[in-house]
């Protein structure tokens, strides 16, 4: 039985500390991804910015190990937050899609 309402799934790229990541997802998802994307490697800059002497993935670990941390918090705190809870929910499924 469909709802009628079949989501559209599209295949993007996206690159994060320099290297290319194709990914299947719901049209949708794309701005949002897109700024988390966005994020990401503004966090990882940053990291290459203030430890000069790491590599980027080091930097690359680093800055996903600060989303990890936030996203346990908001889940231990019961997710008080619902933009931040949102917004680390988006960043958890890309990483999922990232790993796939």
């Amino acid at each position: 039985m469909s709802s009628g309402q079949e989501k559209e799934s599209k295949q993007i790229t996206v690159v994060i500390a320099g290297r290319p990541y194709p990914l299947k997802i719901d049209a949708g998802d794309e701005p949002a991804i897109r700024k988390i994307v966005k994020d990401v490697n503004e966090k990882v800059n940053r990291f290459q910015m203030t430890y000069t002497n790491k590599d980027k993935q080091d930097c690359l670990s680093m800055a996903l190990l600060t989303y990890a941390v936030d996203l346990h918090k908001a889940k231990s705190s019961g997710g008080n937050d619902p933009a931040l809870s949102g917004k680390l929910f988006q960043l958890d499924a890309l990483l999922d899609q990232l790993l796939d």
